[in-house]
């Protein structure tokens, strides 16, 4: 039988971002306030639809240009200035998880250095960084005293399936340096893998590990007294994107 399209549901094809940066050395996470049903009002992560003559990844650095003023760029692509990391996250299906119709979404995981505070636009009252465990809460209110309510859609999940990403690829690959600016210390590259696994690390034993790790850190030569005291050494990402061996979580 010829094939026949309107013999199928239509269904729309969304893009999720799950940002994060590292900022008072805690990890954050974008969220923006829904200014449309459904969930209006409810803070949500940056997205929307993808358009009929846009690819995903395209899709996915509009919308978060459109909601939020901030930019980002695919890894493939020459880097820019105050660019950041971005990589497909996962795909999210099931047919209750949009209310309006069947919704497929393609959540992407961008991380950045400290970046500075978004503005809203779009579809979205509202953005701000906020604390990832502020965001993953039920209820109750958050550091600055703002009422938290779940995230709209099943945002949650996405954000706690993007920060178990970012947690998991810095043990193994440079992925962290993409939290760092392009030439940082070795304390500062601590806090990034402090922030993000929500532990104290012991500062001798990490800069003998990631000095000693091949290919992940280069030094450039320079020194900085930013962070106060004596002047420390200032590095840069090296070639490598595999660590080996690699920078193992401790246990909690």
């Amino acid at each position: 039988m010829p094939y026949d399209p309107s013999a199928f549901p239509p269904f729309a094809v969304t893009v999720d971002l799950v940002v994060l940066t590292v900022r008072r050395h805690a990890l954050c996470a974008l969220a923006v306030r829904r200014g449309e049903p459904p969930f209006q009002g409810r803070w949500a992560l940056p997205g929307g639809f993808v358009r009929a003559d846009e690819d995903l990844a395209q899709a996915a650095a509009r919308e978060l240009a459109e909601e939020t003023g901030l930019r980002v760029h695919d890894p493939a692509a020459p880097a820019q200035t105050g660019g950041a990391h971005l990589e497909q996250l996962a795909t999210y299906g099931d047919p209750e998880r949009d209310p309006r119709m069947r919704v497929v979404s393609v959540a992407h995981l961008a991380l950045a250095p400290d970046l500075p505070a978004p503005r809203a636009g779009g579809d979205a009252s509202n953005a701000r960084w906020a604390q990832v465990g502020e965001l993953l809460q039920q209820a109750d209110y958050g550091r600055d005293g703002e009422p938290v309510a779940p995230l709209a859609f099943d945002h949650a999940q996405i954000l706690a399936d993007g920060v178990e990403r970012a947690r998991s690829k810095i043990e193994y690959s440079s992925l962290a340096t993409a939290f760092c600016p392009p030439e940082f210390t070795v304390g500062e590259l601590r806090r990034v893998y402090e922030a993000v696994w929500g532990v104290v690390l012991d500062p001798r034993n990490f800069h003998r590990k990631v000095t000693g790790t091949p290919g992940f850190l280069v030094p450039t030569g320079g020194t900085t007294t930013r962070q106060g005291g004596r002047p420390a050494q200032l590095f840069r990402a090296g070639g490598a994107t595999l660590l080996n061996p690699p920078m193992l979580r401790p246990e909690v």
